[in-house]
This record gives C-alpha cells, sequence and structure tokens, in this order.
C-alpha cells in the first residue's frame, strides 16, 4: 500500500534505467546532459552493481597482441581496427571526463606473456602496429628486451609490451559515476530487482529483495542496461554470460620485479599487483560451457588452473597466500562490437560489452542516450 505521495512522486520517469554498472550510470548521465530537465531513475537488484562493473581486475586495455590477432579468425581488419579505436577511445573520455586522480589511475604499460605455443604471435607485431598506426601515431606494441628480469618461468620465452594500456580502481571509477548522478538529481534504487519490461508501453515492474512486494513504474523511455542478466528481459537475444574468477593474494613478502597489468593466453588470463598483493584472474577458456553461467560460484577446474600459474609461472620459488576470490559475470555474442539497438516503441537496450566495461561502458552509455533521445 502506497501514499499519494509515494505514488504522486516516485513511479512515473522520463528515463527509467535498469542497471547500475558503468553502462547504465553513463546512460543516465549522459541522457541527463542532453535533457536537464528530465526525471531519471536508475533500479539496480544488488547493494553494488551484480554483473562485473566492480568485479573486474580493473585492466584500463583495448586488447593485448594475441586477442587482436585471434579477432582476424572472425572479423575483417576494418572491425578489428574500429573495435581497438572504441575501446582506446573510451579510456581517454573516461580520464578526460573524470581525471586520472579519481580513477587512481596509472599509466603502467599493459604487457603480454607468450609461451612456446603462441610465440609465433611476435612475428606479426610490425603488421600489427601498422594496422593501428593512424590511431595511435606510434607503434602500441614491442618485445621486452630483457624478458628475464621480470622473474617469470623459463615457460615465459618473449614478453610484449603495450605503451598505450594501465590499470584504474574499478570501485573508484564507480564512486566517480555516483557522485556526478548525485550532482544531477538522478535517483538510484537498490535492491529492486526488475522481473518485467513492458516494451512498448514503458512498463517495468519489479519486486523488492525480499520478493513479497511488486513495484510499477512508468517511463516515457527505458534503458536495459543489465549485459548478462538482460536476457531475462529480453528472451529473444543471442546473448551469452561468461563468468570471470578473480582471486587475490595476501601481502606478499617481497617487492614484485614488475609493474603494469599483464595478460596471457589470448587475453583469457589476466594478473596486476595491487596494493603488495597478487590479483589474478580469468581462465574461462579452460572450460567455456561451465562458465556460461548467472551463479556467483568458483569453478575448481578454473581455479586449480590459475593457482597453477601463478606457482609455476608468475611468482616460481615464491611462497604466498591466497586472501580472497570473487566472480563478475560478463556478457558475449556471436560479434564483440557492443550491441545498442531499440527492441520496442519505449525501450533500448545496450549489452554485450565482452569483458571491455572499464573501456566502453561510458561511450556505449552515450551512445544509447542519443538513441533514446530520437525515440
Amino acid at each position: 500500500m502506497f501514499s499519494y505521495w509515494e505514488q504522486k512522486n516516485f513511479f512515473g520517469y522520463d528515463l527509467i534505467v535498469i542497471g547500475s554498472g558503468f553502462t547504465g550510470l553513463s546512460t543516465a548521465i549522459n541522457y541527463k546532459k542532453k535533457k536537464p530537465k528530465a526525471s531519471v531513475l536508475v533500479l539496480e537488484k544488488g547493494v553494488f552493481p551484480t554483473g562485473a562493473s566492480t568485479k573486474n581486475a580493473g585492466f584500463a586495455c583495448f586488447g593485448s597482441l594475441t586477442e587482436i590477432l585471434d579477432d582476424f579468425w572472425g572479423m575483417s581488419p576494418k572491425e578489428v581496427t574500429a573495435l581497438v579505436e572504441r575501446r582506446y577511445m573510451g579510456l581517454q573520455q573516461i580520464r578526460k571526463n573524470f581525471g586520472d586522480a579519481r580513477l587512481r589511475y596509472q599509466h603502467t604499460h599493459g604487457f603480454e606473456l607468450l609461451e612456446a605455443e603462441n610465440i609465433a604471435a611476435a612475428d606479426q607485431i610490425g603488421e600489427v602496429n601498422k594496422m593501428l598506426k593512424k590511431l595511435f601515431k606510434k607503434d602500441v606494441f614491442s618485445l621486452v628486451k630483457r624478458p628475464e628480469k621480470l622473474g617469470f618461468s623459463d615457460r615465459v620465452k618473449l614478453v610484449v609490451e603495450n605503451n598505450f594500456e594501465g590499470e584504474l580502481d574499478p570501485g573508484a571509477y564507480l564512486g566517480a559515476l555516483w557522485e556526478k548522478a548525485s550532482l544531477m538529481g538522478i535517483r538510484i534504487l537498490t535492491g529492486v530487482s526488475v522481473v518485467e519490461v513492458q516494451k512498448d508501453e514503458g512498463i517495468v515492474l519489479a519486486e523488492n529483495s525480499g520478493k513479497n512486494k511488486v513495484f510499477e513504474f512508468k517511463g516515457e523511455k527505458v534503458a536495459i542496461c543489465t549485459n548478462a542478466f538482460s536476457k531475462k528481459l529480453w528472451p529473444e537475444s543471442e546473448l551469452e554470460p561468461g563468468r570471470g574468477l578473480v582471486l587475490l593474494s595476501k601481502p606478499l613478502a617481497e617487492k614484485l620485479p614488475w609493474k603494469g597489468s599483464f595478460h596471457m593466453d589470448k587475453g583469457f588470463v589476466y594478473f596486476r599487483e595491487i596494493d603488495g598483493r597478487l590479483l589474478l584472474g580469468g581462465a574461462r577458456n579452460k572450460d567455456f560451457e561451465k562458465e556460461k553461467s548467472l551463479d556467483f560460484e568458483t569453478n575448481p577446474k578454473i581455479k586449480s588452473h590459475l593457482e597453477n600459474l601463478a606457482k609455476e609461472v608468475i611468482l616460481p620459488g615464491k611462497n604466498f597466500e591466497w586472501d580472497m576470490e570473487w566472480t563478475g559475470i560478463m556478457a558475449f555474442g556471436p560479434k564483440k562490437s557492443p550491441l545498442i539497438q531499440s527492441i520496442g516503441k519505449k525501450t533500448a537496450v545496450a549489452v554485450r560489452l565482452g569483458g571491455m566495461g572499464v573501456a566502453i561502458g561510458w561511450q556505449v552509455g552515450k551512445e544509447l542516450s542519443q538513441l533514446l533521445s530520437k525515440m
């Protein structure tokens, strides 16, 4: 039972955004910029964004060498270049809008460890650099001259350096978005799970965390920005979830001989140092089918693989213990490019960020806001 005041003030909006991650908040903020007088509501089922926005590794990256080369199997050179550009320009935009200090951004470069099975990728550095020259003006990739000084095992044959990548704090980024949204008068309601969207009418049905009360919101426009969880609201989509495991060690006894954001295995494995700890994650390619899950659980097979990599390759001969582990859930599809489209007279989606939400969430939200403004 709601009061007259509640019904009058809290259930009707010009725009309702479902999902309070990087894309959802970016959509709300950019829409409000275009339409300052618009009333905007963001709905989130968790206390924090449910998917991967604050559960990722904090890489400010746009694609490792082997990942870019692998993309050529399913995309044209023009499409690959466009995807890299979207990611890189997205990173530049958030740095410009929020500042490196606010994001805790560090331009420590990106690196990739090449083992024997993928060492041939180094022969194509020149070709990839040439392809990306128009965007970056300088060479993106180069070989580290003395990789043995980084302390990895001899399984690592070469290390490729990316001069245009860095790392940031995803929690700080979300905090910057929260602050911006609050200053603009955007409302954020947490603990409210959307169960249905009537796409042509702009009606959003949601329930509270106890599932004992249903709310009916009405929006002139509705934006679905729940990425991997969007299939519940848009069943006909081709989205598939992709779960990612992250492990964090206890503080290490010794200072590491390297710094930066590192990839292995075509970008599927990633690690970095944070606050004197080793952060290591990924490897969903070791069990693709089981990682197509919306459950926040640990896959023992993948955890074992990551632990072995840490002991045998990344920190060989070092004693350390694990402290924390968590999973985030991303969304993938037939293509790696994000999906931004209308799916009803009053509803549009921005999903399928392909594990690159940090890089493209802001730009995707901006593009979605532009689409909504024209609907």
